[in-house]
């Protein structure tokens, strides 16, 4: 290894090890959800995001079974070194399906929204905080939306979310692949039967939802941002990336012309899963690769979001 290689690892190496420093982390139970909450060391009260996954069984650091980015992971971490508490939690069905949830048919998808507002409440316990953020991640993000209308937070952070419904959402991305119709028909018309309630038995070819679990899914397909977030008074930041193969910057918009008062910010670089990537060949390897960086403009505005003074 060259000199000035060497000497840029040993830069790194240490701003990792003064990261970690300065920081502690505790596991933590709520209820049923296994949380990590992360301090800064050395500030009194500082504020706290609460970090929502996005979809399927993500764990706290944002890792699923098919991919590995550690979002959450490396946003509490950079928060942290920013002097910002973070929470975040195993969604249900992380790691496996818990009992103590009952069973994964009767799942509903306002019992993520009960726990993100349970989580919350935990927060305001004590008085530790001098303010409660919530930080919703692509389908975190609809979870935090319908949480800020139960229960009284400070500001609202959207990033990479969708402003159309579930279902919605998955037939727009599931048209823009090379799927023959003769497979991609019967699954759309599938999704608009599971959205209207009804059960499809057997499915489609390609869809591989259970009839058991179709009112589950169906709970999450229907639900429509836009009127919820209209009603939210806090202040709003709204984070959007021109890479992102999931969604679409009109997504974007329309959550912008629906909370008017929101600040936005659009990344041209930067992906689904907060990362910068260069082409789609990088833009999927991203998915797997946790060591790489999130975007620093990304960082910064979501830090400066949540400290600065006032409530608009």
């Amino acid at each position: 290894m060259r000199k000035s290689a060497l000497m840029v690892a040993m830069v790194l190496s240490l701003a990792g090890a003064i990261t970690a420093a300065s920081a502690s982390e505790t596991q933590i139970g709520v209820g049923n959800l296994d949380a990590f909450l992360t301090i800064p060391d050395g500030v009194e009260k500082p504020p706290v995001a609460l970090l929502i996954a996005g979809s399927g069984s993500t764990d706290h650091d944002g890792n699923g079974p098919q991919a590995k980015p550690a979002t959450l992971k490396k946003l509490a971490e950079q928060l942290a070194a920013q002097k910002i508490a973070t929470l975040r939690y195993d969604k249900r069905g992380a790691g496996g399906w818990k009992a103590e949830f009952g069973k994964p048919e009767d799942f509903r998808f306002k019992d993520y929204v009960d726990d993100a507002v349970s989580l919350v409440n935990y927060l305001r316990e004590g008085r530790k905080f001098s303010r409660i953020v919530v930080v919703g991640h692509s389908e975190g993000g609809l979870v935090a939306i319908l949480a800020a209308r139960q229960v009284q937070i400070d500001r609202l952070v959207l990033l990479v979310t969708a402003a159309r419904r579930q279902g919605d959402l998955v037939k727009a991305q599931l048209e823009k692949r090379q799927i023959p119709p003769d497979v991609l028909d019967p699954i759309l018309k599938a999704i608009d039967s599971i959205m209207a309630g009804q059960i499809v038995d057997p499915p489609p070819r390609g869809l591989a939802i259970a009839p058991s679990m179709q009112p589950s899914v169906a709970s999450a397909f229907t639900v429509d941002p836009i009127e919820p977030i209209k009603s939210i008074d806090r202040p709003i930041l709204i984070v959007g990336g021109g890479h992102d193969l999931q969604v679409a910057r009109l997504d974007f918009s329309a959550l912008a012309a629906a909370a008017q008062v929101a600040k936005t910010l659009w990344l041209p670089d930067m992906n689904h899963v907060l990362v910068d990537v260069t082409d789609d060949a990088d833009n999927l390897a991203a998915y797997n690769q946790p060591e790489r960086a999130l975007d620093a403009a990304m960082i910064d505005a979501v830090a400066d979001f949540i400290q600065a003074s006032g409530t608009h």
